[in-house]
C-alpha cells in the first residue's frame, strides 16, 4: 500500500516525489515517532527540486517498485527540501561529513528514531559504479547493521552526534566569551548598549579577535598563487564562481589592493566569457571542466544575485535581464531557480534547451522553475540589484530590487519579524526562519534604504536584526531532542546569513551612533574571517565584513532634493569598506531622524549638501562636487 504524504506539500521538491512508490514523510517529529513504534531506521533523503543528479537517482531508484516496497517494510522515509529546510541540511551535512568528503545533493542519509545519523552518502546507482555500490546495497548493508550490530551502530550514531553537539556549543562559547561581560551566551546575542567614547576610532570594535588588517591583505597573495592563470577563477575542476570569493576581492580592491582588483576583474572575465553564462545573461551554478566549459546547467538565484553585487555594467545588466525575464513573479518576488533539465521531443534531457540559439528556445518549453520565494534569496537578490543599480546608474535595477522587497513585506514579514521563510503558489511554508532569512533580508532592505532614501526599508532592518542578535530563532523540534541543531554552516556558494547580519548591524551602528551594534558585528564574524585567513578559497564570506571593522568608520550623507544633482554622482566612488553611504531628499532626512537614525539629525537644513563624516565627527557640508571629493579625499583627522 502506498502511504506517500508528499502531495500537498508546499515544496516543489517534495512534490516532485508524490508519485514514487515509496512512502515518503516530510521532516517532522512524526516521523520519527513511527520509526521508534517500528523499531526501525529513518531513511532521510535530501535534495533540492532543480538538481540533476537528485533527478536522476529519482528516475533510477525511487520509482523503483522494488525499492519502494523494501523502504516500506523496513524503514522509514523521509524526503527534505534543503533550500526549504537549511537547518535539516547542514546538521546531516555535518554529519554525513564522518563517511565522505565528497558531500553534495543528493544527500542519503540513515537515522536512529532518535535523529542520529549512523550512515550517509550522497548519490547511489542502481547498478555499482566502480567503487560505488547500488543503493539495492547499501540498503540491506544497513539493514543488516541495523538488525545484527544494533550495538554498534548505536554506539556510531551516538559518537557523531556528540561531536555535532560538541563543535556547536564550542562555536556558542567561543562567540559569547568575544562579547561584553554579562551578555546572553548566545552566539547571536547583542550585547548590552554602551557609549560611543571619544577617541577618534573609537569605533573600532572591542572584545573580538578580527584579524588584522595586514592578515586580512594578506589573502590576496594566497588568491594570487591558487589562480588558475590559464583559464582564469581559482583551482581545477569544477569550476564555480564563488560570489563570496569575488566580494571579497571586491572590496579589498575599493580598499586599494591592485593585486586584489587584477584578481577579480580576470575571474569576472573568464565568467563572463565562458560558456558557465548563458545567452540570456543568466549564470549556470558551475562548470565541469578547468576551462569553464560543460556547465552543470541549472541557474541559482543566489549566484545570480550574488555576483550582481561585483559585476561591470555589461555583466550586471544581464543577469538581471535573466532575473527579470525568468525568475521574477507577477508580484515581483524572484523563485529560487531554474531546473537543468527540460522536455525536448518527448524526452526529460539535460542541458539541451540552453544549448539552443536564444531563437529555438522561444519555441520550445522551457525548463521547469523551483517557484519557490525564499525569504533569504530574495534578500541577497534586493542587496545585488541595489548595489549594481546604484554603480551603474541604471533605475531599473533598483526598481526590480525595491518591487522584489515590497512583494517580501507583503507576504513573507509581519511587524518586522520575518514569519515566512518560503513560500510557493501553494502557500507558506510551515519551515522556521532562519538567520540566513533575517540577515541577508535585513542586509538587503538596509542596502536598498541607503540608494532610495526611502526610512521605512531601514527601520525593517533594523528590526530585523535586532531579532537576530536576540537569537530569535525557533531551533527544529527533532535536531533539538537529538541535540545536533548546527546552526548555520561556513559558506562557500552564497554570502551567508551570519556575515550579512554583521554586515547590517555594522551598517547601523554607523546610521544610529549606536556601537553595540558594530561590536555585535565583529563578534558575529571574528571567527569565519580568522579562518578566512588561513582557508580563503573555502572561507572568505567574512573576510570584507572584518577589513571594514578594522578600518575607522566614515559616513557620507548627500542631501539634495535634485535626483540629478552631481553630489549623487560625485558620492559613488566614496564606497570602500567601513563607509556608509545615504543619499536622502531634505523631507527624507527628516524621516530617517525622527525613526532614530541619529546620524541624519539636522542634515534637513540645506539643499544641496553632502556631508563627510569619520566616526561621525563631520567636516563642514560640502555644496559641490568639487568640495565633496576633496572631502572625501581627505584622511581621517
Amino acid at each position: 500500500m502506498n502511504d506517500n504524504r508528499l502531495g500537498t506539500a508546499v515544496s516543489p521538491y517534495l512534490r516532485l516525489h508524490a508519485d514514487n512508490p515509496v512512502d515518503w514523510r516530510e521532516w517532522g517529529p512524526e516521523a520519527f515517532a513511527e520509526a521508534r513504534e517500528r523499531g526501525v531506521p529513518v531513511l532521510v533523503s535530501v535534495g533540492y527540486a532543480t538538481c540533476h543528479w537528485c533527478h536522476v537517482m529519482a528516475r533510477e531508484s525511487f520509482a523503483d517498485p522494488e525499492i519502494g516496497s523494501l523502504l516500506r517494510q523496513d524503514f522509514v522515509a523521509v524526503k527534505v527540501d534543503r533550500e526549504e529546510r537549511p537547518d535539516v541540511d547542514a546538521s546531516l551535512m555535518a554529519a554525513a561529513s564522518a563517511f565522505t568528503q565528497q558531500l553534495g545533493w543528493p544527500l542519503t542519509t540513515f537515522l536512529t528514531p532518535e535523529g542520529h545519523v549512523f550512515f550517509a552518502g550522497t548519490y547511489f546507482p542502481p547498478t555499482p559504479v566502480g567503487q560505488v555500490p547500488a543503493f539495492r546495497q547499501i540498503l540491506a548493508a544497513v539493514l543488516d547493521a541495523w538488525t545484527e550490530r544494533r550495538h554498534e551502530v548505536d554506539a556510531n550514531a551516538a559518537a557523531i552526534a556528540t561531536a555535532i553537539r560538541q563543535g556547536a556549543e564550542a562555536d556558542a562559547t567561543a562567540r559569547a566569551a568575544e562579547g561584553a561581560d554579562g551578555a546572553d551566551p548566545s552566539p547571536l546575542a547583542r550585547p548590552a548598549r554602551r557609549s560611543a567614547g571619544s577617541a577618534t576610532h573609537r569605533n573600532r570594535p572591542e572584545g573580538a579577535h578580527l584579524p588584522s588588517v595586514d592578515n586580512i591583505r594578506a589573502v590576496t597573495g594566497q588568491l594570487s598563487r591558487a589562480e588558475d592563470t590559464t583559464y582564469g577563477g581559482f583551482g581545477g575542476a569544477p569550476k564555480f564562481p564563488s560570489t563570496p570569493l569575488l566580494e571579497f576581492l571586491a572590496d579589498a580592491a575599493r580598499d586599494g589592493d591592485a593585486e586584489a582588483d587584477g584578481l577579480l576583474d580576470r575571474s569576472l572575465h573568464a565568467i563572463r566569457a565562458s560558456e558557465l553564462t548563458d545567452a540570456d545573461g543568466g549564470v549556470f551554478r558551475y562548470a565541469t571542466k578547468r576551462d569553464w566549459s560543460v556547465p552543470h546547467y541549472e541557474r541559482m538565484l543566489y549566484d545570480n544575485a550574488g555576483l550582481l553585487a561585483v559585476a561591470g555594467a555589461e555583466q550586471a545588466r544581464g543577469i538581471a535581464d535573466f532575473l527579470r525575464d525568468t525568475l521574477r513573479q507577477d508580484d515581483g518576488a524572484f523563485v529560487a531557480a531554474q531546473d537543468s533539465e527540460s522536455t525536448i521531443d518527448g524526452q526529460r534531457v539535460e542541458g539541451e534547451w540552453y544549448r539552443r540559439p536564444l531563437s529555438e528556445r522561444a519555441l520550445l518549453e522551457p525548463p521547469p522553475l523551483d517557484d519557490q520565494v525564499l525569504t533569504g534569496w530574495n534578500g541577497l537578490a534586493i542587496r545585488g540589484l541595489a548595489i549594481a543599480g546604484d554603480r551603474h546608474d541604471d533605475p531599473e535595477m533598483i526598481g526590480l530590487a525595491r518591487s522584489a522587497a515590497d512583494a517580501l513585506l507583503r507576504s513573507h514579514v509581519r511587524d518586522g519579524h520575518v514569519e515566512v521563510r518560503s513560500s510557493t503558489p501553494r502557500g507558506p511554508s510551515a519551515a522556521p526562519a532562519t538567520v540566513e532569512d533575517v540577515g541577508l533580508l535585513a542586509e538587503g532592505l538596509l542596502e536598498l534604504a541607503l540608494v532610495t532614501g526611502e526610512v521605512t526599508y531601514a527601520v525593517t532592518a533594523r528590526s530585523l536584526v535586532d531579532d537576530g542578535l536576540a537569537n530569535r530563532f525557533d531551533v527544529d523540534a527533532v535536531l533539538a531532542g537529538a541535540g545536533t541543531a548546527t546552526g548555520e554552516q561556513p559558506q562557500t556558494a552564497m554570502r551567508s546569513g551570519t556575515v550579512a547580519l554583521a554586515a547590517a548591524a555594522a551598517g547601523l551602528a554607523a546610521l544610529t551612533c549606536d556601537s553595540a551594534y558594530r561590536t555585535a558585528a565583529a563578534r558575529l564574524v571574528a571567527d569565519r574571517a580568522t579562518t578566512g585567513t588561513e582557508r580563503p578559497l573555502g572561507h572568505a564570506d567574512a573576510l570584507g565584513v572584518a577589513l571594514g571593522l578594522q578600518r575607522p568608520s566614515r559616513e557620507v550623507v548627500v542631501v539634495t532634493s535634485d535626483p540629478h544633482d552631481p553630489l549623487r554622482d560625485a558620492v559613488r566612488a566614496a564606497r570602500r569598506p567601513g563607509t556608509v553611504i545615504a543619499r536622502v531628499t531634505p523631507t527624507q532626512a527628516a524621516e530617517w531622524a525622527t525613526a532614530g537614525f541619529d546620524l541624519f539629525e539636522a542634515r534637513d537644513a540645506l539643499d544641496p549638501a553632502a556631508y563627510v563624516c569619520h566616526d561621525r565627527v563631520c567636516a563642514l557640508p560640502a555644496r559641490s562636487a568639487g568640495d565633496l571629493a576633496a572631502g572625501l579625499a581627505a584622511p581621517a583627522a
